[in-house]
Formats: C-alpha cells, sequence, structure tokens
C-alpha cells in the first residue's frame, strides 16, 4: 500500500492552496492512490467539467473554494466552501464550474 504523494509532510498547509487554477481547464493532484482508496485535489475553471461517470467507489467530495454543481443522478446540487457530498458508487454524477471551484475528492472503493 503506497503513502501520500504530491504533499509535504509534517507540516501545516492551506489545503486549497495545493492546487492552482488554470485558465479553461481542471487541473488534477493525486495526493494518494491504490486499491481502496484515492484522494485527489481539483481545481476547475469557471464553465469546465468532468462529464458524467460512474465510479465503482463512493466518492466524497469536500468544497475547498468557489462554487461548483455536482449532478448524481440526473439532479443537481450546488456546493460551496466547507461543503460536501458522497457520490454513490455506480451512479451516474458530473462535476461542473459554476464559478471557480476547488475540491477534495476522496474515492472509497
Amino acid at each position: 500500500m503506497s503513502g501520500m504523494k504530491n504533499i509535504e509532510k509534517a507540516e501545516v498547509m492551506v489545503l486549497k492552496e495545493q492546487v492552482a487554477y488554470q485558465a479553461g481547464q481542471v487541473v488534477s493532484k493525486t495526493l494518494a492512490q491504490n486499491d481502496h482508496v484515492s484522494v485527489t485535489l481539483f481545481s476547475f475553471d469557471k464553465g469546465e467539467e468532468i462529464s458524467t461517470h460512474e465510479s465503482k467507489g463512493d466518492a466524497f467530495v469536500t468544497c475547498l473554494d468557489g462554487k461548483g454543481k455536482i449532478t448524481i443522478d440526473g439532479k443537481e446540487y450546488i456546493l460551496q466552501e466547507g461543503q460536501s457530498i458522497v457520490m454513490p458508487a455506480g451512479h451516474p454524477h458530473a462535476v461542473f464550474g459554476e464559478e471557480q471551484f476547488k475540491m477534495l475528492l476522496v474515492v472509497v472503493f
């Protein structure tokens, strides 16, 4: 089982500062990935998206900055800083940057 990567250890940080916005892009930074869990930081420029797909694990999203739209089974949810939602395994979901939007994604398989 591999540990954390791409992030400082034993250092206080502001998580949302660990991934930058880039014009017209979705940026991702993988912090951990193995057969049981995936931890990734994302930034979405306004209007950028990850289109509808499904995951084999439950996907826990926490908004770190801005405002994003999460669609699960066709129902839309708006997340703002500090809010979280779980996208259940096997259910179609998508993520859209209503504004610039940063999130932490933890998928548990």
